[in-house]
């Protein structure tokens, strides 16, 4: 069987276990907290870290893939320091998470110079280490796949074929990225098998779902707790539609939870809790609510739950 990088180093894809595939144990600007490191507290998104991966360890989670690319704050030295200490692997990756912005070193460059780069984080090591990224994150949102983002996308896309690494696409079914994306990765020649177009739960269009499904990459259904972009009672609907639709084998589920995340003061996640923003976002809310609710409708057994959390985030891994 196929090995797979995480920030521990090779591991046998059947060791993975349970996975969460979209899952941040930090989130935050590099570029600020480079500029101004006394506005974080190092020790505290640690704790909170371990504090969330510890609790989805008491789950059965053997593994979390962790799509923070570049404008994330990806630091694989974190990462390891949190696998070390929780004792669950973390899958790391490359990439950019950009919506539209590009520093002028990449727009002045060739898209196959920023794709020499991804390569060299998959096969010598990330940010100066041995870390070696598992695959590649680029991301499309409200403003569509502009030029910089399409970029992006080709230079993931190139990446993945040189490389044969699996490619994490955030995207916006609100303004259909989706099927953007999977058509600029097919014109670059890569194995639609291993793309993953993450967020699709946020839209209750099961057409929508099924069109892409259609192409043959896998589906996010991973901001569970999320409730701003869509309540958790529709996204168990379409969950369940899939899932009795036959599905499963194309389903990733996950929580896309930020044990910590910048981009907003501490105390408004309270005010977020309280207007209904968020509920229960974490990485144990699938768990404790999804799974269970899916196995009352009857579309969820041992074999799916083995199929969705297993299987689904090993093969896109892998291709095995």
């Amino acid at each position: 069987m196929a090995q797979v990088q995480t920030v521990q180093g090779p591991v046998e894809a059947g060791e993975l276990g349970i996975v969460l595939a979209h899952e941040h144990v930090r989130f935050r600007d590099e570029a600020v907290a480079e500029q101004w490191p006394g506005r974080y507290d190092d020790e505290l998104e640690l704790d909170a870290a371990l504090l969330a991966v510890r609790a989805a360890a008491e789950h059965g989670v053997r593994t979390i893939v962790d799509p923070t690319a570049m404008f994330g704050g990806r630091d694989v030295r974190f990462m390891k320091r949190v696998a070390d200490e929780t004792g669950v692997r973390i899958v790391a990756c490359t990439g950019i998470y950009s919506y539209d912005y590009l520093p002028h070193y990449f727009e002045n460059r060739d898209v196959d110079v920023m794709a020499d780069h991804f390569v060299e984080d998959i096969e010598r090591g990330c940010q100066g280490t041995e870390i070696r990224a598992a695959f590649l994150k680029c991301a499309a949102d409200a403003a569509g796949v502009t030029e910089h983002v399409e970029k992006i996308h080709r230079a993931c896309a190139r990446a993945s074929v040189q490389t044969g690494a699996p490619i994490m696409a955030h995207s916006m079914p609100a303004v259909g990225t989706g099927p953007r994306q999977v058509e600029i990765f097919e014109e670059e020649g890569v194995d639609l098998s291993r793309v993953q177009i993450a967020h699709c739960g946020d839209s209750e269009d099961v057409a929508y779902i099924e069109g892409l499904l259609a192409k043959g990459v896998y589906v996010g259904l991973d901001r569970y707790g999320l409730e701003m972009y869509l309540p958790i009672d529709k996204r168990n609907a379409t969950t369940a539609e899939l899932l009795r639709r036959g599905h499963a084998e194309r389903i990733i589920i996950s929580q896309d939870f930020c044990a910590s995340i910048d981009w907003f003061p501490p105390e408004a996640a309270e005010a977020f809790e309280s207007q209904g923003a968020i509920r229960n976002w974490s990485m144990t809310l699938v768990f404790e609510e999804v799974v269970p609710w899916l196995r009352e409708q009857g579309v969820m057994d041992d074999e799916v739950f083995d199929t969705t959390f297993v299987a689904n985030p090993r093969r896109w891994l892998t291709g095995e």
